[in-house]
């Protein structure tokens, strides 16, 4: 459960320092982030792998299909069959409005 969470410890850029003698940690007060190794890191999340295709017309669309005709007991018939080949995918896309990422470590709303 809860796949989208990190697994591994190190350079997680929101972990605390795991100190006792923190003086933000009196109790009344909890840091935002602490920042451990990477001074530019940020809790918005900017950009996502996209999960759309291209195919080699050019167009762009979560799946691509095609009609093919079955012909059964001397009856035709009109089948979808989905396209799997030939398809590049679309890469990382700049999200119009950031979020917040996932193993961001602050209460936002308590209600």
């Amino acid at each position: 459960m809860g796949g989208s969470g990190s697994k591994s410890k190190g350079f997680w850029p929101f972990s605390g320092s795991g100190s006792t003698d923190d003086p933000i940690r009196d109790g009344s007060e909890q840091p935002m982030a602490k920042i451990r190794s990477f001074p530019s890191a940020t809790p918005f999340v900017l950009t996502r792998k996209s999960s759309m295709y291209f195919d080699e017309d050019g167009d762009l669309a979560h799946e691509f299909y095609e009609e093919a005709i079955v012909t059964k007991n001397g009856r035709k018939k009109a089948k979808l069959k989905r396209i799997q080949k030939n398809l590049t995918p679309q890469g990382i896309v700049k999200l119009d409005i950031p979020s917040i990422h996932v193993d961001f470590p602050v209460v936002l709303c308590e209600a």
